[in-house]
């Protein structure tokens, strides 16, 4: 099962879920992965211990996504 992470003033939110076989779980964190894209957040996949990539199309096969906002002033 993937995930959609947001970090937030909470830890975290889990805002989808979804298994590459579900068309319609897929297509649901696809929306909201849009959906945190326009508010702003940067999407990010590891690419291995210690690394990862920023994405701009959700990669159904990854794990774990984790949309983070800007670093402030940076």
């Amino acid at each position: 099962m993937s995930r959609l992470v947001r970090m937030d003033r909470t830890g975290h939110t889990t805002l989808a879920e979804w298994s590459a076989a579900d068309p319609e779980a897929v297509e649901a964190a696809v929306e909201a992965f849009r959906a945190e894209l326009d508010r702003g957040y940067f999407a990010m996949v590891s690419t291995g211990e210690g690394h990862a990539e920023q994405v701009k199309e959700l990669p159904v096969d990854a794990d774990l996504v984790i949309l983070r906002l800007p670093i402030a002033g940076g």
